[in-house]
C-alpha cells in the first residue's frame, strides 16, 4: 500500500472461536502493522442451528491478549446488555450490524446505552437500500455524545443475481457522504462480496472512490472457520491485498494537472446546463401533450409510447458506445416526471 495516505483498516477474524485462534490472528496481524481487531462475540445468525458465537467468554480472552499487543477490539452489540459486557472488559469500539440498523427502536436503545460513553461507534448500513434508516442511526449516535460516529457500507440485500452475496449500491453510501462529509465511510467488501476472491476488487473500488478505510475479514485458517469460511482472508492473502491496493489523493497540487482538470469541468459545466436546458424544453412539450390528452380523453400512460422510447433510447445509446441500461435508467426516470406532470393536468380538469 502506499504511503501517500492512510486509510483506517480494520482487520479480525468473523468470530472468536478459541483462545489459541484468536491470540494467533492478533500476533499475525500486529506483524503486518494493523492495531485494531474486529472480532464477532455475539453472532447474530439467521438460523438457530448456527454457530452463534462464544460471548461473555471470548470477551475475557480479549481482554488477556489486550494486555500482550498493543490493539484495540472493535465488536458487534445488538443489546444494552452486549454493551455493559463489552465496555466491562474493554472492547474499545462497537459496531452495529445492518440487522441493527435496520430497527430505529433497537438503535436508540442502543444509543441510550452508549450516551456519554466516549468509543467510537461504527454503524453498518442496514439491510435493505433504505438511506433514511442508515441516516437516522448515525444522528441517533452523534445525539448520544459517544465518541467518533464512522460508516460502514457492507451492502445490500437483493433478489437480483449478482456475483456479490450482497450488492454494492455504490450510489447510496455516495450518497450518505455528502450528507455526512465529515463522518468517516470505510468499506466491509468482505460481506459485500461473499467470496475471498472479490475482497481486493471491492476494496480497490472504494478507495478509488475515495472512502476512508476499510474493515475485513481475516483468519488464521479460514476454510476451518465456524462461520463465513468463504469470506475470509488468510494473513498471508490479506497481506498480499494491502500490498495490491493503490491508494490515490483526493486532490493534487500539480499546477499542470490542475488547468487541465479545471478546463475539462467548465465543459462538462457548459454540457450539464445544456441537458438541464433540453430536458426543461422537453417537459414543456410534456406538459402540452398532457392538455391535449386531457381534451381528448386519452389516458396518461400508453404502453405503446413508453415501449417506443425505451427501446429507441437504448439504441441510440449503442450507436453512440454508451451503456444501454444507464440511459434506459435515465429514461425510466424522465418518465416517471413525465406521467407525474401529466397526471396533474388531468386531475386539474377533475378538480375544475
Amino acid at each position: 500500500m502506499s504511503n501517500q495516505k492512510q486509510p483506517v483498516v480494520i482487520a479480525g477474524p468473523c468470530s472468536a472461536e478459541s483462545y489459541e485462534q484468536l491470540y494467533q490472528i492478533v500476533e499475525q496481524l500486529f506483524a503486518l502493522h494493523i492495531d485494531t481487531i474486529r472480532v464477532g462475540v455475539w453472532k447474530p445468525r439467521s438460523r438457530p442451528d448456527s454457530f452463534q458465537g462464544i460471548g461473555e467468554e471470548a470477551l475475557k480472552w480479549i481482554q488477556d491478549i489486550k494486555k500482550l499487543f498493543p490493539v484495540r477490539f472493535a465488536t458487534e452489540v445488538a443489546t444494552p446488555e452486549h454493551i455493559d459486557k463489552a465496555l466491562h472488559y474493554g472492547i474499545d469500539m462497537v459496531w452495529l450490524g445492518a440487522r441493527t440498523t435496520v430497527n430505529p427502536f433497537h438503535v436508540q436503545e442502543l444509543a441510550e446505552a452508549l450516551r456519554g460513553v466516549s468509543i467510537p461507534v461504527l454503524i453498518k448500513n442496514p439491510i435493505n437500500p433504505d438511506l433514511s434508516l442508515w441516516i437516522g442511526a448515525i444522528e441517533r449516535m452523534q445525539k448520544s455524545n459517544v465518541g467518533e460516529v464512522m460508516a460502514i457500507h457492507r451492502g445490500f440485500s437483493s433478489f437480483d443475481v449478482s456475483k456479490f452475496r450482497n450488492i454494492p449500491l455504490w450510489q447510496i453510501p455516495l450518497e450518505l457522504k455528502t450528507i455526512f462529509p465529515s463522518v468517516p465511510l470505510l468499506v466491509d467488501p468482505s460481506h459485500i462480496s461473499g467470496n475471498r476472491a472479490y475482497i481486493l476488487e471491492i476494496t480497490q473500488k472504494a478507495f478509488d472512490l475515495n472512502y476512508d478505510g476499510c474493515m475485513v475479514e481475516v483468519h488464521p485458517y479460514p476454510s476451518q472457520a465456524l462461520s463465513d469460511k468463504d469470506q475470509q482472508l488468510s494473513p498471508e492473502e490479506f497481506a498480499h491485498m494491502l500490498a495490491q491496493l493503490k491508494i490515490r489523493q483526493p486532490y493534487s497540487t500539480n499546477h499542470v494537472f490542475v488547468n487541465q482538470l479545471e478546463e475539462l469541468r467548465g465543459k462538462i459545466d457548459q454540457l450539464d446546463r445544456e441537458i438541464v436546458e433540453s430536458i426543461a424544453m422537453r417537459m414543456a412539450l410534456v406538459l402540452e401533450i398532457g392538455e391535449y390528452k386531457k381534451d381528448n380523453q386519452v389516458t396518461v400512460f400508453q404502453m405503446e409510447r413508453w415501449n417506443e422510447i425505451f427501446s429507441t433510447r437504448a439504441t441510440w445509446a449503442e450507436k453512440m458506445n454508451l451503456d444501454k441500461d444507464f440511459i434506459q435508467h435515465i429514461y425510466k426516470i424522465i418518465h416517471e416526471e413525465s406521467i407525474r406532470i401529466q397526471t396533474e393536468v388531468v386531475s386539474q380538469e377533475k378538480k375544475n
